[in-house]
Order: structure tokens, then sequence, then C-alpha cells
């Protein structure tokens, strides 16, 4: 077990026959993992108006996307091993907690990894609606994510390497529409249309799920080169890339009074032909806009199927998970069982909805970063001697203070799960349900091995 620094990843196990990436690479993967382009955003805007949306787009990344990144960068920098996470929650807490992260990370990823195919599918049905009728839009669901678990199997640097390639190719359109917008804004005040369905902590939910997801990136840092140095540059600047990518977009759009109504779930390309007024360069942006979608919602499952196939592998190292899951392709070093294993599971959700999809992951995802800055707090008084090549500022008190925001955060996400329903119950009553498997589920676990033994 990862206790001490004697466990798994405590010295940097894993296959790197495939290679290492760098900072560029890691800067694009995590930029997918956490934002993927400006796409899913559009809920924020018909939730909360563009004011609302602004606001919430610059106030939560400060409580939320920051402490998480400087977080990581700590941990990341102390504890520099293949699955993460896990391994320094375990180490700071003991093999039970590092269970219980390892669980809520992979039953949330269940219900995250599906979103991603559910919007490449909502993308795709703006540029040509036949191609996603009936069963056919789940069939492109389930084709994208066996698609991107084979991508997966060319190992990390091929991930990365394409990361940085399609991260150039889905922002230039919005690139466009932004400096477009900005040059053409309205005179006279922002648009004054009421907003027909108000759900402020629906656009917080919908924002905390766009800016989530920097701790993922941690259980490939065995697969980083320089880690300890990487990490703290890497999430600096993915920080500030997707901070300006979401907010100067909608800002340059607010400019142009368009009504905030008219923005819906997959709606970028509607509002690109807005903007432009329906005229030729419109229909060209749009086209391109939704292409970027596609691009962005196939990049982030790509980039999150690296990062989540990690954490079953290193599991089944420990005994955990069955053995054949820590199975490395043998060129790559890709764990190509458990993307095998993630691929079926992540298959099985696609058929909830977008937003049932978003309150589940916020819970549980949210629950598991909580339980991660727990960790940070007792690591630094379990050992308050180990190297850090970065440290969060303010000592012990920095440490728990920037744990605080994050925890509000989650306390609303909860409340706003209570009036999500899910079959016969509320989302948060699946959520925890769920959450409280991760207690027998390891108990059991450890029966298993010591009468195995």
């Amino acid at each position: 077990m990862a206790i001490g620094g004697q466990g798994p990843g405590a010295s940097g196990r894993g296959s790197h026959v495939g290679g290492r990436i760098g900072v560029l690479s890691l800067v694009a993967a995590t930029y997918f993992i956490v934002a993927g382009g400006p796409f899913g955003l559009e809920d924020i805007v018909s939730k909360s108006g563009y004011t609302g949306a602004i606001l919430i787009l610059l106030i939560t990344p400060l409580i939320w996307s920051l402490p998480t990144a400087l977080m990581v960068s700590e941990m990341t920098s102390a504890v520099p091993a293949e699955g993460g996470y896990y391994v320094y929650v375990s180490r700071a807490m003991g093999p039970f907690w590092g269970f219980q992260e390892a669980w809520l990370s992979l039953i949330g990823s269940v219900f995250d990894m599906a979103i991603y195919p559910t919007l490449f599918v909502e993308y795709l049905g703006h540029f040509a609606p036949a191609m996603t009728a009936g069963w056919r839009g789940a069939a492109i669901g389930v084709a994208l994510v066996a698609v991107c678990a084979l991508w997966n199997v060319l190992g990390v640097r091929v991930v990365g390497g394409s990361a940085v390639a399609m991260g150039f190719i889905l922002l230039a359109p919005f690139a466009v529409l932004t400096a477009y917008a900005g040059w053409n804004h309205a005179t006279g005040g922002a648009a004054t249309t009421p907003l027909r369905g108000v759900d402020l902590l629906g656009g917080i939910l919908v924002a905390m799920w766009n800016y989530m997801g920097w701790d993922n990136t941690t259980t490939i840092a065995g697969e980083v080169a320089q880690p300890q140095r990487t990490y703290p540059v890497a999430m600096a600047a993915a920080v500030a890339l997707v901070a300006v990518s979401y907010l100067l977009p909608i800002a340059a759009v607010a400019a142009t009074r368009l009504d905030a109504n008219a923005w819906s779930t997959g709606g970028w390309a509607d509002v690109a032909r807005e903007v432009f007024h329906h005229s030729v360069p419109g229909e060209v942006l749009a086209v391109a806009i939704t292409a970027g979608g596609l691009i962005g919602a196939a990049g982030s499952l790509n980039t999150l199927t690296l990062a989540l196939s990690r954490l079953p592998a290193v599991l089944a190292d420990d005994g955990y998970l069955p053995r054949v899951l820590a199975v490395r392709h043998p060129r790559t070093g890709a764990p190509w069982v458990a993307l095998a294993a993630c691929a079926v599971a992540w298959a099985a959700c696609l058929g909830l909805s977008f937003t049932k999809l978003i309150v589940l992951d916020v819970l549980l995802t949210g629950s598991s970063i909580v339980l991660q800055f727990v960790a940070l707090v007792a690591l630094r008084i379990r050992e308050p001697e180990l190297k850090r090549p970065y440290r969060v500022p303010g000592g012990l008190a920095g440490a728990v203070a920037i744990g605080a925001p994050p925890a509000v955060l989650l306390m609303l996400a909860v409340i706003r799960n209570q009036a999500e329903p899910v079959g016969p119950i509320s989302a948060l009553a699946l959520g925890l349900i769920l959450i409280a498997v991760g207690a027998p589920l390891y108990w059991w676990r450890e029966w298993r091995r010591r009468t195995a033994s």
C-alpha cells in the first residue's frame, strides 16, 4: 500500500516505454481535461444572464479552480507518482481513505465520461440532425468512446501531442468570433430581455463542472518529464488559458446585446449565426465552431481516458482490482485492459441527460477533491520535512484555508442536487448511496485479501 512512501507509485512506478510528456503537452492535456473549449458554457448564460454568467465565470475559478490547482501542484511535486491522488491520499491518511478517494473518482468518472459523447452528439446534431436521429446518436457516442480507448493504446506521447494540435484548431473559431463581436458591439447597454428560466445555482453547478478536473492530471505523474517542476508551471498556464477562453467569447457576445434566452446546450453555432446576422461568414464560422465542438468533446474524452485509465491499473497493482487490469502494452506502456474495462463502464451511462450527468459528476468528483484538500493538510502534519518543490503559501493555515471555498461550493451543489430527479430518487440520494458503497467495498476487499493470504 501507498503508506509512508513505500507503496505503489512512491518511486514513480509505471512503464514508460511509450515516453514522457513535457510542459506544453501537459498544459494542452490539462486544458482538455478541464475545459475542452468554451463548450458547455451555454447553459450558464441561459440560466444566469450575461452579467451573472461573467460573474460566475470570474468568481468560480478563484474559489474552485485556483485552490485545486495549488493543491495539485504541491501534492504532485511532493509525491510525483503514477496513480496521483490515490497515492498521495493513501500516504497522508492511510489505505482506507486512499481507497475511498479512488472509489469516488472512479464512480464519478462513469458519469463524467458520458458527458463528452453526449456533447459530441449534441454538436453533431446541430450540424447534421439526421446523423444523430434515433439510435444513431447512441451508436455514435459508443463509437467515440471506443475510438478514444484505442487512441490511448498508442501511449501518452501520442495523446499529449494530439491535444496540442487539437487545442489550436478548436480555439481558432472562438478567436474570430470574439474579435468580430467585440469590434461590432452594440450601443445602448446590455440586452434587457428578462430570462425565462433563472437558475443561479444551476449556473454555478455548470461552472463548477466546467472548471473541474485539475486533479485528474496527477494520475499520469509517472509519465511526465520532471514532474516536480513541470506540474506547477503547467497548472498556472492552464488556469489562465481556461479562464481567458471562457470569459472573452461570452463578454464579446454580451456586447452585441444578443438575447441571453437564445442560448442553449450545444448552441455556440447558433450564437455565431446571430452575431454575424446570418451572413455567409457567419455560416462558415458556425460550421467551424461546430467542428470545434466535436474536437473539444473528443479531445476531452481522449485526455480524460488517458488520466482515468491509470487509476484502475494502479488499484489492480495494489490488489484492490483484478490483476489483469494492470497489464500494460509492451510497446507503449498503456494499460490496455483497464482502458477496455473503463470504456465499457462509460458507455453504459450514455442514456442519461446532460444535466443529470453533471449533477452526479460534481457531487462525486467534488467529494473526491475535498478529500484531497484534507490529505494536503494531513501530509503537512504527518510529514512536515517532506521535500515539496512547490508549497502552498501561508504555512499550515494556508493549506487549511484553500480547502474551504471548494467545500462551500460543494455544499451548494448538494443543495441543487436535491431538486434533480434520477428515476424514482433525487440525484443527491443516488450520489450519497454511491458514496456510501465505498466503505463496505473496501472492508470486503480487505477481508478477501486476508483470507487469500
